[in-house]
């Protein structure tokens, strides 16, 4: 059997050959790491996870909840591996990001169907069956390859990585460890701010240098990746309803909420390094040191990787892809991952998910899956090819694109759940036919 061709071995790219290869087809995956390294990756190990460590909610009631469930139960790859590198984040899936690359690494070069190809592609196969997921940050050579193959003009958007510091280099006198409202087990660490130390801390943000981004523009940010200067430049209270909120995190030496509270979020298994939850940027190397410094807690906090920016790219693909995310002008070629304008990491893995198992049953002669929009492995493919969305933008799996269930019910968790129950039981009927 001829291989498929997947070019790209991050999340989406490993979904897609692991399904394939489950299936009995083989498959030829193409990575230009470490030969060739992006301004956002910093290991050569397969699946990085670049911005966050966090595969957000666990629970039902969440969108993104029910999506990791639906793709447990459709023996995704990704899912079991961060299930098994989890670390505690309370409600939420994180996981120790090295052992996660490691292990979808050892899984994926383990596979005998599975032929790892190092090295950048700069043109696609002229033959065959192939999979893009190369990512927002696809390389130059490709990028206009692929531009030459769909025609018009690509979109994009900019995305920014948080800091990450060391937990020794945390002054816990000024810290606690809690989840909001005491939900789940207390994962996080809470660094307080009074109001004086606000105001200064917003001042200094505000106004602190910037590193310089070919053609950046705040409009062109994604609002759920928006760097926190970019958000605190919004109004002086904008951050004390977002990531610095400190409802429901009473510090324990008075009792009471503080002004404000930045929360970090553990990046590895041994909680030897902490991630500043929503505080992506892309402010100068030492300006972010010296702003977030100003943070009590962080005053002699130890900066172990900087935040970043960079230019994440993906596709008009109302107009180009189908509900499989095989292009519409050529169905042999399929895009996956953040380059067809799906958000997020399990939203990336969906789609990689769903364009291997359907290349898969092409390859073997059978039906394509069909994945109703009551699901949310079919909703998000259905928002990404609906020709009727004029103004794409990336999205987040969320139950405002999920079908409604037809008939009212009072709670809006309560809703919510009903709803990952009609779908994870459409879900385990399609996987037994996929077995």
């Amino acid at each position: 059997m001829t291989p498929v061709h997947v070019i790209g071995a991050g999340l989406a790219g490993c979904e897609a050959a692991w399904q394939l290869a489950v299936r009995g087809v083989p498959v030829q995956l193409y990575e230009m790491k470490p030969e060739q390294m992006t301004p956002a990756h910093h290991s050569a190990a397969l699946a990085e996870l670049v911005c966050s460590n966090s595969l957000r909610s666990n629970e039902l009631s969440n969108a993104a909840g029910l999506l990791k469930e639906e793709l447990r139960r459709l023996g995704g790859l990704i899912v079991r591996c961060a299930d098994e590198t989890r670390v505690e984040a309370g409600g939420a899936l994180a996981v120790d990001r090295e052992a996660f690359a490691q292990r979808v690494t050892d899984e994926i070069t383990s596979h005998p169907l599975i032929t790892l190809q190092p090295g950048e592609v700069t043109r696609l196969p002229e033959e065959g069956r192939v999979i893009v997921a190369t990512g927002p940050l696809t390389s130059d050579a490709l990028f206009e390859e692929i531009h030459r193959l769909v025609g018009g003009e690509f979109l994009h958007f900019y995305d920014a990585a948080a800091p990450i510091v060391t937990a020794e280099s945390i002054d816990m006198e000024q810290a606690w460890f809690a989840s909001r409202y005491d939900k789940g087990t207390a994962d996080y660490i809470n660094c307080a701010m009074d109001r004086e130390q606000f105001d200064a801390f917003w001042q200094a943000l505000t106004t602190a240098e910037q590193a310089e981004v070919h053609g950046f523009e705040d409009k062109l940010v994604f609002e759920g990746c928006m760097p926190i200067e970019v958000n605190a430049r919004r109004g002086h209270d904008t951050l004390l309803y977002g990531i610095l909120k400190p409802v429901g995190l009473p510090d324990p030496k008075t009792g009471k909420d503080p002004y404000a509270v930045l929360q970090l979020r553990r990046d590895n298994a041994q909680g030897s390094l902490y991630n500043l939850v929503g505080c992506q940027t892309h402010l100068r190397f030492g300006e972010q040191k010296r702003v977030f410094s100003m943070i009590p807690a962080l005053r002699n906090a130890e900066f172990v990787r900087y935040g970043v920016m960079h230019r994440n790219t993906f596709l008009d693909s109302p107009r180009l892809l189908d509900g499989t995310y095989a292009l519409k002008k050529e169905p042999r070629i399929r895009f996956a991952g953040q380059m067809t304008g799906v958000e997020g990491y399990v939203e990336s893995d969906a789609s990689g998910y769903l364009a291997g198992v359907s290349a898969a049953c092409e390859a073997l002669g059978r039906p394509l899956p069909s994945f109703p929009t009551a699901t949310a492995v079919g909703a998000l493919a259905a928002y990404v090819s609906n020709e009727s969305v004029t103004k794409f933008q990336p999205m987040n799996i969320n139950f405002g694109i999920i079908d409604s269930l037809g008939y009212r019910i009072r709670g809006k968790r309560e809703k919510n759940q009903a709803i990952s129950a009609r779908a994870l039981e459409i879900v385990d009927g399609i996987a037994k036919e996929l077995t």
